[in-house]
């Protein structure tokens, strides 16, 4: 620890407490934080040593390991994940589902089942709503979720900065979104009409047996920017378990630096970071 670490940090964090808690993030959540992260998890966890009256890092995560109040283990959860989102991100998808929508809603009465697996705060799981609306199905219903419950009740409320939809269409702005005035100025609302497209779940990707798993399985998933945060074995486990959930024909949509070529999943890369599930 050099001598600026120790000037900036007044709760003791050892090499050990770091271990500690990159096993514990690893086992609870499938996370694989490596070393240039030690700095993120001491600012990001320390609100929670002081927030709990824990007077160590050390103290903490005996109370951590002993306890049995998942409110906790939740908030150690939260605090270390990552959610860089916004409306519309990597572009070149939307395209796509668009095209999948449209084809889909031709050969088929009911609308295309939807998983967003990353919600984050909501703004990837309601730019997929309005392309899957403006593609012929906005009675779809789009499963979104997170591991983190503090992003989700943001997507849940539905109400960003104004600064935030500068990447969406006007069209789009004016027909989804409700403009703030008095003290909501400078805030803008997801219309009802599209918010009830979107269910919002808590779920943990590293579960063996998914909440939303059921009989009638997903024609989309997104999972974007997430594998990054894995392992390999990690990473093959829930693509496995993606496959069991998604029809063939089906579509996976992944982050830009993410290729599941390798996986050994029945997965075809269709274009850009876009796999068909095979059968």
């Amino acid at each position: 620890m050099n001598a600026r670490e120790n000037f900036e940090r007044d709760l003791e964090f050892s090499g050990a407490d770091f271990e500690r808690i990159r096993k514990l993030i690893y086992s609870s959540a499938g996370i694989a934080l490596n070393d240039s992260k030690q700095q993120m998890a001491y600012s990001r966890l320390s609100r929670r040593v002081r927030a709990t009256g824990a007077g160590s890092f050390h103290e903490y995560l005996n109370r951590l390991e002993a306890s049995r109040d998942s409110s906790e283990w939740q908030e150690f959860i939260n605090s270390l994940t990552t959610n860089l989102t916004y409306f519309f991100r990597e572009q070149h998808h939307f395209p796509v589902l668009d095209a999948f929508v449209r084809q889909h809603m031709k050969e088929n009465s009911k609308p295309p089942r939807v998983w967003c697996s990353a919600a984050s705060t909501g703004e990837e799981p309601y730019s997929i709503a309005m392309t899957v609306a403006e593609a012929g199905a906005p009675h779809a219903k789009i499963v979104a979720t997170d591991i983190d419950t503090n992003v989700l009740a943001q997507a849940d409320r539905g109400v960003y900065k104004l600064e935030t939809v500068q990447s969406v269409d006007n069209k789009l702005l004016r027909k989804y979104f409700l403009k703030g005035s008095g003290d909501n100025a400078g805030l803008v609302r997801i219309r009802p009409e599209l918010r009830q497209m979107l269910v919002f779940r808590q779920t943990n990707l590293l579960e063996d047996s998914w909440a939303i798993r059921s009989n009638d399985p997903f024609d989309v998933i997104f999972c974007r920017n997430v594998m990054i945060y894995f392992d390999k074995p990690t990473q093959k486990n829930i693509l496995q378990k993606f496959a069991q959930v998604l029809k063939p024909g089906g579509l996976l949509f992944a982050g830009h630096s993410e290729n599941f070529s390798d996986s050994g999943a029945p997965f075809r890369l269709q274009g850009k970071t876009v796999y068909e599930r095979i059968s």
